[in-house]
């Protein structure tokens, strides 16, 4: 284990945040809000003297840079960003304990938007701007703005971490150098960020509630900045959200497709010819089952539609209190925090690409009972799938399924309902922050006791990060290893 190159490179993660603080700062500062500027300047110092301690411990680094420090760097940077990340929170008071902080900024980071605030408006502006934008960080991954904008630290330095951080069974690269492909990434990302932003600006809201809103929408993170998130604004400024989470679900690879006017290519995607099918269908499903609890089908249309875009694309903003629509409705909401948005998106969930995968090789397997002999390949669009990616697929499942159970055993500790638990666990893990019942969507995540709290943090992450970056942290064998 190169360990000295992996304080290096936590080094550099801290400053970046660091730097990030500066404009929530200035926020404060224009807002005359003392106690948040001092938060945010004690925040900065601590942030720069870590990063300075890690720099001189490990300036003197080797250049061998494998798969597994890869991962570790990616657990460990998501888990100290989220440590700092949460000092502003718990120094200016305004979320006392440092527990809740730390949920407040895991969800943000991992765009998952559960909140243990009951009432987000009294937070000051320079916050409110904080946690917003962590949702945009995270939507992409911080790891990835680093690689576009640093060079290369060693053989396999940047592959190895774009594999780590990216979302997806698989991770391809666009361009010849994975520099260039994290660059291409966020350009179309901010480009995107600032096209809802506009839209936004152009529906009567304000710079900041608009830069907030983007933010929350980019990064499908839901964290809303009104108490009941999008449900006071008008149905222009709905539908446009409900439009950009959609796009923002799609993966990225074919907004670059279209940059290249390769349009056939991009309606080839299998991935995306799924995801489109699964939001048009239970959005008409959910239109119908709910149309009796709201005036007209125009009505009724814009909230099964915005529900399908927020929950799929695991971004968790309501216009309306879906925990009261039937159970036919709410058990197709959960059905779609489970699928998620597509690979290669801002979105979480088990992605729609694994979904595609899993049925796929289910029906091939299938076809060997039948057929022993005969060779049969997982295709995805048209080429063979490598028997690796279906091995990762299925594994990932299982331990996607194992840490659902476990996790959702320990929330049973608290007393809450079954439906609770079960959502709550769903809603973290899945990166999608409202659930049912009692953490429905005019409810917060508050009522759990600081352990279940923390088994949430941790399904936050692991859901975030794929799983395997989190449970590579926890084996023994990784931190015994020596370069």
């Amino acid at each position: 284990m190169n360990f000295k190159m992996i304080g290096r490179f936590l080094a550099q993660i801290i400053s970046v945040e660091a730097v990030f603080l500066i404009p929530a700062l200035c926020i404060s500062l224009g807002f005359r809000e003392w106690n948040a500027v001092q938060a945010f300047l004690l925040t900065i110092i601590i942030m720069t003297a870590v990063a300075g301690v890690l720099w001189l411990l490990c300036r003197k680094a080797g250049k061998l840079f494998g798969a597994t420090e890869g991962m570790v760097c990616v657990g460990l940077s998501w888990g100290i960003l989220s440590l700092l990340g949460c000092l502003p929170f718990w120094l200016t008071g305004e979320i006392p304990g440092f527990i809740d902080a730390l949920f407040e900024m895991v969800s943000g980071f991992t765009t998952t938007g559960a909140s243990i605030l009951t009432d987000v408006e009294c937070l000051s502006k320079g916050l409110l701007y904080w946690r917003s934008f962590s949702h945009w960080v995270g939507g992409m991954g911080v790891l990835v703005f680093l690689l576009a904008i640093a060079p290369s630290q060693g053989k396999g330095f940047t592959m190895h971490l774009l594999r780590a951080e990216s979302p997806g069974p698989d991770v391809g690269k666009l361009v010849p150098k994975i520099r260039n492909t994290a660059a291409i990434l966020y350009i179309i990302y901010i480009v995107m960020t600032a096209l809802c932003m506009v839209f936004l600006l152009c529906g009567g809201m304000n710079v900041l509630d608009a830069l907030c809103t983007a933010f929350g929408t980019a990064g499908t993170g839901g964290f809303g900045i009104k108490n009941d998130s999008m449900a006071s604004y008008s149905p222009y400024i709905q539908t446009v959200v409900s439009v950009f989470m959609f796009l923002f679900g799609v993966n990225f690879s074919c907004y670059y497709l279209l940059l290249l006017k390769n349009i056939r290519g991009v309606f080839k995607d299998e991935e995306l010819r799924l995801y489109i099918g699964i939001a048009v269908i239970t959005a008409a499903l959910i239109a119908c089952n709910i149309r009796p609890m709201y005036g007209s089908w125009g009505e009724t249309v814009r909230h099964a539609t915005f529900q399908v875009s927020s929950i799929m694309t695991t971004t968790g903003f309501a216009t309306t209190d879906f925990d009261l629509w039937p159970m036919f409705s709410k058990g197709l909401l959960l059905m779609l925090m489970v699928v998620g948005a597509s690979a290669g998106s801002t979105g979480g969930g088990l992605k729609v690409a694994r979904v595609l995968l899993l049925f796929k090789s289910l029906r091939r397997n299938i076809h060997r009972l039948l057929h022993p002999k005969k060779v049969q390949v997982v295709r995805n669009n048209g080429k063979a799938v490598d028997e690796t990616v279906v091995d990762n697929v299925n594994a990932y499942l299982s331990a996607y399924v194992i840490i659902l159970i476990l996790s959702f055993l320990v929330l049973c500790l608290d007393g809450q309902s079954v439906a609770t638990n079960l959502s709550a666990v769903l809603a973290c893990f899945n990166n999608i922050g409202p659930g049912l019942d009692a953490v429905g969507p005019t409810c917060n995540f508050a009522l759990f006791s600081p352990f279940s709290k923390l088994i949430l943090i941790a399904d936050m992450l692991a859901g975030r990060l794929e799983i395997f970056p989190m449970l590579i942290l926890l084996s023994r064998s990784v931190w015994r290893r020596r370069t």
